[in-house]
């Protein structure tokens, strides 16, 4: 996998989860990560790791609330790197509660961190690629932009614009050569996966809960440049349980 090779990777959302493992693998390739996180010990955590693999890595206390944070560490991974080749946007939060009772400053903590987020993102990062020739941008979505628990508006909300945000960036960055794409993980145990029961893996048609290695695989594929037929796609990958029709007993 020479592909990622000296690649310079950002990844959001990296101390923990998801967002970690995606990390991990881009560096066991040989990439050069940029690792956002809000929380530091995760963030450090995570670095550590990633030297132990011999590649370079750049991290940043990032909130994605705050546009000015994203600015300057966009603008200093570019500094240090020289490019932004890939941009896997993970990092995102929810803060459940009854519709009836869900506060305007919840309400908009959830979309500006997952939703204006991501968009942000995207834009700074872009502008760099543009001007290298191009890049590869993965949104992590949800399942949630596509069915929904009681009591996750914002969340759902913000994943669902998500959607709809990716094709958008697909058609205007396509012709400065940057693919953007989404993922939308289902159940993706990021926990202790042997304290998951039998039923919890029985219920997908897969045959088991989701890892955090399968949403980095689906990176690794969609940010491929052997792969740049594919844009503004949303890939699910949730085990085809939102494809299993459920009844009552």
């Amino acid at each position: 996998m020479q592909t990622y090779k000296n690649k310079t990777v950002l990844v959001t959302g990296a101390g923990s989860g998801i967002g970690k493992t995606v990390a991990m693998t881009y560096a066991q390739y040989g990439a050069n990560l940029v690792i956002w996180d809000r929380d530091e010990a995760g963030l450090e955590a995570t670095r550590k790791l990633i030297e132990e693999k011999s590649t370079r890595v750049l991290t940043a206390k990032i909130d994605l609330t705050v546009p000015d944070q994203i600015y300057e560490g966009m603008k200093t991974a570019s500094e240090t790197f020289g490019n932004v080749d890939i941009l896997i946007n993970n990092a995102g939060l929810g803060k459940p509660g009854s519709p009836y009772d869900l506060s305007i400053d919840d309400w908009d903590y959830v979309i500006n961190t997952n939703l204006r987020g991501t968009f942000l993102c995207a834009r700074e990062a872009a502008k760099i690629m543009k001007l290298n020739g191009g890049g590869f941008i993965v949104n992590i979505a949800s399942t949630r932009a596509l069915m929904s628990e009681p009591d996750t508006e914002a969340y759902a909300a913000s994943k669902g614009g998500i959607l709809a945000l990716t094709h958008a960036l697909a058609i205007s960055l396509g012709p400065d050569h940057i693919m953007v794409n989404a993922i939308s993980p289902g159940w993706i145990e990021t926990g202790d996966y042997n304290k998951l029961s039998e039923t919890d893996h029985k219920q997908h048609p897969a045959g088991r809960v989701g890892k955090t290695e399968d949403i980095a695989r689906a990176c690794l594929y969609l940010t491929n440049p052997e792969n740049d037929f594919i844009t503004g796609t949303n890939l699910v990958i949730d085990g085809g349980i939102t494809r299993k029709m459920i009844y009552a007993e």
